[in-house]
Parts: structure tokens; C-alpha cells; sequence
């Protein structure tokens, strides 16, 4: 990765620290990260699963969401 990427200010987290932060003690979600930690020690995994289990089931039992194209779909021309 270029040293340029590393810029806190325009580090795609997502992409540029997936096997772990680049940024160390410089990462804009530093907060997050911390936050992320104590929840993961302080809870019973047992606990986290019924989260995790609890989330799933809410996002199955949610109608369908439709997304379109801003512009339509257009109209079917064969024939």
C-alpha cells in the first residue's frame, strides 16, 4: 500500500485494514475500536451470540426492500 494512503484523514478503513489497523495509535476510529474491545471482553460469548442471533432474525423477518435504478428500469424492446 502507498504511504500516502495512510493518511487518517482519507484511509479507507474498510479496504486498507482488513487484517488488522495500519494506523496504530493514529486511527480516526480509535474510540470505536476501544469501545469494541471492552464490549468483547466485558460480555459472555454467550451473551454476544443472542445478539448476533436476535440481529439475524430481525433482518429475516423485514419485508423485502426493492432497490431501483434512479433512472428506471427500461422498458423490455425485444420483440
Amino acid at each position: 500500500m502507498n504511504p500516502a494512503d495512510l493518511n487518517p484523514a482519507t484511509i479507507d478503513c474498510e479496504t486498507a485494514c482488513v487484517n488488522g489497523c495500519r494506523l496504530g495509535e493514529n486511527c480516526p476510529n480509535l474510540e470505536f475500536r476501544e469501545r469494541t474491545s471492552k464490549f468483547i471482553q466485558d460480555t459472555p460469548l454467550d451473551q454476544i451470540l443472542a445478539i448476533a442471533e436476535e440481529a439475524l432474525r430481525r433482518k429475516s423477518a423485514a419485508p423485502t426492500q426493492w432497490v431501483f435504478p434512479e433512472d428506471g428500469i427500461p422498458p423490455n424492446r425485444e420483440g
